[in-house]
């Protein structure tokens, strides 16, 4: 039995009379009676409340396919609808019908629902945990959601699937050319071969080649922004330092929003199992780990903006000043620049040609599966090097490791015995990668190698190639506003509050601070800490307004 099978019991709870009553003190409406088969939510719908059924049903159904609907379940009385998007506020992505004789339920949405979250330490439990693993269900089913319609394995389709599955989002993909109704579809619409992929987001809105904004925008991810609302924190980046400050300052009581350009959990959202992490013996997947900061982060009332890029920073008035892609901006009374770091690309002329194309930054099931069965290389010595070959090479046929020099320099005990256990995995030491071979269309077929001690060099044919050489800092929309070290890190500690930067009311964490620990660990930890220097900061801007 799947673990979510075995879970069904806690995914669709039902609720004693006790929580029922504790439960209804929160609902954002009174009791409405729905008639038999009457639509009470529908796919795509944004804003859509949770029910709780007093009495009769609520039959719930699913996306499958393209143009056919699965059922998911059927909540009797004391049960409740809804998924993780019905807490955000964001588009459904199942809908809901009145059964057979109809019913009489209560809404919640999402402020009150936060708010039985917050308010009801039992009920909210139950609540938050069935919503978590009802999105957990509608991933694993695959026909949920949005659905991806071009050539497997293309540079499009691989960005799309990675934006959405790292957003927690189910997505199913159709090949073009050979599935049935993808094939279909493309030939009714009469696609160019530049149209593809194409997407269909779950209300049925059809987009062609789009950007990962664009299918955000779809799916109502990314929530309406007022340029003239004033938030006590705007956080930049929404990996573990961010998503920590935004759940220690929301759940404090601040207004918060948190951007990102790309998705949740920044370079350590892309880690097949961080096994270091205090309290996860057993270790747990980068992407678990964001999804369930984005969820507490989300409980406690924070606003959580994705894909969004900030532009600049403005630091020259009253208050900083977020300036982003499209014209938008973000006042705050606090600045938390969490931007992490940029994957730090090797110096060859044609490596963006190859960049989703044979070339990848990351190692995600869904790389692994484009892989599976053949020959890889992957270039970089670190823990995150690591954790990639040892998640990689229980799927391809042999993985090269290169790295400049010994593993000991660079790599955790555990992660350099386990690999070395690892019957399929040649280890390369003092090499360096100098040369790409192939075309766009073909994507990757051959890579060449230097020895960095006598300068030869050796041509391995492969298709697939994993880059973890490290990261530079995420710092070039700073517009001058903070002080950074000579290699381009933020500088902080120049102020009272140690986590400020040289700019009043702004701060930096984690990974894009000069000095700081590059482990999730310390991030999460500079999340906390930067809460309290917040108060700090805005406590005394209080007292001066009322000297």
């Amino acid at each position: 039995m799947s673990t979510v099978a075995s879970r069904e019991h806690q995914m669709f709870p039902v609720l004693d009379p006790a929580q029922i009553a504790t439960a209804r003190r929160f609902a954002s409406g009174p009791e409405h009676r729905f008639a038999p088969g009457e639509t009470i939510y529908a796919i795509g719908e944004r804003g859509a409340p949770a029910w709780l059924v007093l009495d009769g049903t609520i039959d719930v159904v699913r996306r499958d396919g393209l143009s056919h609907e699965a059922p998911v379940t059927t909540h009797g009385a004391g049960q409740f609808t809804g998924e993780v998007n019905q807490l955000a506020d964001r588009a459904s992505i199942a809908a809901g019908r009145a059964g057979a004789a109809g019913c009489s339920a209560v809404p919640f949405d999402s402020a009150h629902l936060r708010a039985l979250m917050v308010g009801s330490a039992d009920v909210g439990e139950i609540v938050m945990r069935a919503l978590i693993l009802r999105r957990v269900g509608l991933i694993a089913q695959g026909g949920a959601g949005t659905i991806l319609i071009g050539l497997p394995g293309s540079s499009a389709i691989t960005r799309l699937q990675g934006f959405l599955t790292r957003s927690g989002y189910p997505n199913l993909t159709l090949d073009a050319t050979s599935d049935e109704e993808g094939r279909a579809l493309v030939e009714r619409l009469g696609v160019l071969a530049e149209d593809l992929p194409l997407v269909v987001c779950p209300d049925g809105h059809l987009l062609r080649n789009p950007t990962d904004l664009e299918v955000a925008t779809c799916l109502g991810m990314t929530p309406t922004l007022d340029p003239a609302t004033v938030y006590d924190a705007a956080i930049v980046g929404a990996g573990p330092a961010g998503l920590a400050a935004a759940v220690y300052a929301a759940s404090e009581g601040l207004s918060v929003i948190v951007l990102d350009e790309r998705a949740t959990g920044g370079q350590a959202g892309a880690s097949a199992r961080i096994e270091n992490y205090l309290g996860f013996p057993t270790g747990i997947s980068g992407q678990a780990l964001a999804g369930r900061a984005f969820n507490q982060a989300i409980k406690f009332g924070a606003e959580v903006a994705i894909p969004l890029q900030v532009d600049r920073l403005a630091c020259d008035g009253t208050r900083p000043v977020l300036y982003l892609t499209g014209g938008n901006q973000i006042q705050a009374e606090a600045v938390v620049i969490a931007s992490g770091a940029r994957y730090r690309r090797p110096a060859i002329d044609n490596l963006a040609t190859f960049e989703g194309n044979g070339v990848s930054y990351w190692a995600s099931p869904i790389e692994a599966r484009l892989c599976a069965g053949e020959e890889v290389a992957l270039v970089g010595g670190g823990n995150s090097a690591g954790q990639a070959v040892a998640f990689l090479a229980a799927h391809v046929k042999r993985l090269h490791l290169v790295v400049r020099r010994d593993l000991s320099e660079t790599m955790s005990q555990y992660l350099i015995e386990r690999i070395a256990a690892l019957p399929n995995v040649e280890l390369h030491v003092g090499s360096e990668i100098v040369g790409l071979e192939g075309d766009h269309a073909s994507g990757l077929s051959a890579v060449t190698f230097r020895n960095r001690a006598d300068g030869t060099t050796y041509r391995q044919a492969l298709r697939h190639l994993f880059l973890f050489i490290g990261a530079d800092p995420n710092t070039g929309w700073l517009d001058g506003c903070v002080d950074t070290d000579a290699k381009g890190f933020i500088v902080t500690g120049t102020r009272p509050r140690a986590l400020e930067t040289s700019s009043a009311g702004v701060f930096a964490i984690g990974d894009v601070r000069a000095g700081s620990t590059k482990r999730v660990a310390a991030a999460v930890g500079e999340g906390a800490a930067v809460v309290a220097q917040i108060h700090a900061l805005l406590a005394d801007r209080s007292a001066e307004a009322a000297r």
